[in-house]
């Protein structure tokens, strides 16, 4: 009979058992015991654990088990500021990097090439070799803590190994492996839910999750490439410092390679553009960075960047397919754009069906023709585009593209102008469904679950016939529709759905509110865009004081030409114009304008620090929509811009902001978090 372990000793064993797998699957890749038997062992641990709740280790492996959901994500400032790293596309290029390197150093520096995961940046802070908080990169400066979801991924060890550092924190990326990524859309699918369009969106999307349990469920994997704040681990070089950190269980690239000099960089660089393509997850290139830190030291950084990194960034992948057809889009001011429709096509991460023509005349410079293969590539990794024909590939009953002469939509008549094609006709569906797509638009009226097809379907059903149909909507009636739902499989259709509904409708009562920019804003009306409407708003109260208003007293406002007033000044004299207006406040949107007079009043208190400052809003901010909060800020005096220049008081950034953060450091630009605005609008509120 096989003797009884005591619990304590079992617990310890089954701990250090499993502490040992982990660090032998992710951080030396050669595992010894498979998924089933640590999972078999791990619910055996956790079972003595709940019997024996005074053995639970708070850092052992059942604390990646799964926690409490959580209410949201808190904003913590990095102790050493997250840079980035500039990019470099061709060889040339690199070598001239290298070469400032060496002259700035006056000696030809080692270098370590790593694989420029497609992943989330993060940053994990050990303190007595125990994980005590996870930050993601953010603006760079400050990031979310994300603490209790990295617990979950088993590639982060929650303790160190051996002797570590008081305070060590180390660099790395989060990513989702593609095998990990098919379960995952699998599983979606199988669920009904809308598909990742790519691994690295997976990622970054189930890392933001509120859920623990689902960021366990979902195989992320932690990479380290640097180092943020460290305490006393003179190693003198990042290859020591990598072989350090490994000795410590954090899991380092296999692929990272050690060059003495720029021919090995080079050599480093083109071998592994055919290897990445076996890997199981997602590189776009290689980091290459000075080894020494002393000579890192020495070369510094910009205001952005490290001298001495720079990440080689492959070409943009591209893959052939067949062009099956090319559609013509109507535009919400008659435009038209031609649209390829190709066979699917896996590219840059994602499947693709759809590339943008951008015009008739670039369509005959490049001599597309349906029925071609074509070569696609993702401009800027995002947007498809047809790059060029293969022509020794195309039939010889194939024809050149022909300009459309009539609304593919309503048969008007079109109108050609250089490389543009317009339809004049105003009563056009398909541009009242793009006006109507507008309108609905987050920085417009905001109301959310309108998506294009839901639009799409409520016009082509005349449930809305005008922009004040929007603010009637019926929602028994909506749960009965049906969308679209991206499958493996391809496009399905599901209801709406009761709550969903509800949710639009609760959205658009919501949307009534916004106020008189936002309506103007989201007319679509010529020339006027979201700095016009809050000119017209800041001077005229109300819709029915704009509409009373003549071409001169439009001309006397700040950036009104003579063209944009008389613009103005005849649209708003249209019958059907006025009509619009007169149907949206008969539902009950509100036509008032808070900004009216804010420059005048604005400054009244001492607490307003926002009164005459120039402010520029970026990134992501948790507790605001970005309109919204440029309305508000406005309505205190303050004038908020889109670009940061000598001339902006300060900038507000929340998390992903890029390169307008990165100019305000280079000009010395005060910069805000949302943490300090938040207490700057209390201070005026309770003032």
């Amino acid at each position: 009979m096989k003797p009884t372990v005591p619990p304590a000793i079992r617990v310890k064993e089954l701990t250090t058992l499993l502490d040992r797998a982990n660090e032998a699957y992710y951080t030396h890749a050669a595992p010894f015991m498979s998924d089933q038997e640590f999972d078999v062992l791990l619910a055996e641990l956790v079972e003595l654990e709940k019997k024996h709740p005074e053995l639970a280790d708070p850092h052992g492996p059942t604390a990646r088990v799964g926690g409490a959901p959580s209410k949201g994500f808190v904003s913590v400032a990095h102790r050493v500021v997250m840079q980035s790293i500039d990019n470099t596309y061709d060889i040339a290029s690199f070598r001239e990097w290298y070469a400032k390197c060496e002259a700035a150093l006056g000696a030809q520096p080692v270098v370590v090439a790593d694989p420029k995961i497609d992943g989330v940046a993060i940053s994990l802070r050990y303190e007595a070799g125990v994980l005590t908080q996870a930050l993601t990169r953010g603006d760079g400066v400050t990031g979310d803590d994300v603490t209790a979801n990295i617990k979950m991924i088993r590639s982060v060890p929650l303790r160190l190994k051996g002797v570590a550092p008081k305070v060590l924190e180390v660099r790395g990326e989060i990513d989702m492996p593609f095998a990990s990524f098919a379960r995952v859309n699998a599983q979606r699918e199988k669920e009904g839910e809308q598909l990742f369009v790519n691994a690295r969106n997976a990622a970054a999307g189930t890392l933001k999750s509120l859920d623990p349990a689902v960021v366990r469920a979902r195989g992320l994997r932690f990479t380290m490439h640097g180092l943020g704040e460290c305490d006393a681990m003179d190693v003198g070089t990042y290859w020591k410092m990598l072989e350090k950190c490994r000795g410590f269980g954090i899991p380092t690239s296999a692929r990272s390679v050690r060059c003495h000099d720029c021919e090995m960089a080079c050599a480093a660089i083109e071998t592994f553009a055919t290897e990445r393509e076996k890997l199981d997850y997602g590189v776009d290139g290689m980091v290459v960075k000075i080894d020494s830190l002393p000579m890192r030291e020495k070369l510094g950084s910009t205001s952005k960047s490290p001298r001495w990194a720079i990440a080689f960034k492959y070409p943009a992948e591209r893959k052939s397919t067949t062009l099956v057809n090319i559609e013509w889009q109507v535009g919400k001011g008659g435009t038209l754009t031609p649209r390829a429709t190709m066979e699917p096509v896996f590219v840059g991460g994602s499947t693709v069906r759809h590339a943008t023509l951008h015009n008739i005349e670039e369509i005959w410079r490049k001599d597309i023709r349906v029925g071609d293969r074509v070569l696609v590539e993702k401009a800027g990794e995002i947007i498809p585009q047809v790059v060029q024909v293969d022509l020794s590939a195309r039939k010889k009953n194939s024809v050149p593209v022909a300009a459309p002469v009539v609304c593919p939509s309503c048969g008007s008549e079109l109108e050609k102008e250089g490389p543009k094609i317009f339809c004049r006709n105003p009563a056009c569906k398909a541009q009242f469904c793009e006006r109507v797509k507008w309108f609905v638009g987050r920085d417009q009226m905001n109301i959310e679950g309108l998506g294009d097809k839901v639009v799409d379907q409520l016009v082509d059903a005349g449930l809305v016939k005008k922009f004040a149909d929007l603010f009637t909507l019926d929602a028994d009636t909506m749960a009965q529709m049906t969308s679209e739902a991206t499958t493996s499989a391809g496009t399905q259709q599901r209801k709406i759905g009761l709550k969903t509904a509800k949710s639009i409708i609760d959205s658009a009562n919501s949307a009534k509110e916004k106020g008189l920019a936002r309506v103007l804003a989201a007319l679509g009306l010529r020339h006027i865009g979201a700095t016009a409407s809050k000119t017209l708003a800041k001077m005229f109260p109300d819709a029915d004081t704009l509409l009373a208003a003549t071409q001169e007293q439009f001309e006397a406002l700040d950036d009104f030409g003579e063209t944009t007033a008389a613009s103005l000044a005849g649209d708003l004299h249209r019958p059907d114009i006025r009509k619009m207006f007169k149907d949206l406040a008969s539902v009950g949107v509100n036509l008032r304008s808070p900004l009216y007079g804010a420059a005048k009043t604005a400054g009244v208190g001492a607490d307003n620090v926002f009164a005459g400052k120039t402010i520029v809003l970026t990134g992501t901010l948790e507790n605001f929509e970005r309109s919204d909060l440029a309305e508000r800020l406005e309505s205190l005096g303050a004038k908020v811009s889109g670009s940061v220049s000598k001339k902006t008081d300060f900038v507000i950034a929340g998390s992903d902001a890029g390169s307008k953060l990165e100019k305000a450091r280079s000009l010395g630009v005060a910069i805000w978090n949302e943490a300090q605005l938040v207490a700057a609008l209390k201070s005026i509120e309770t003032a």
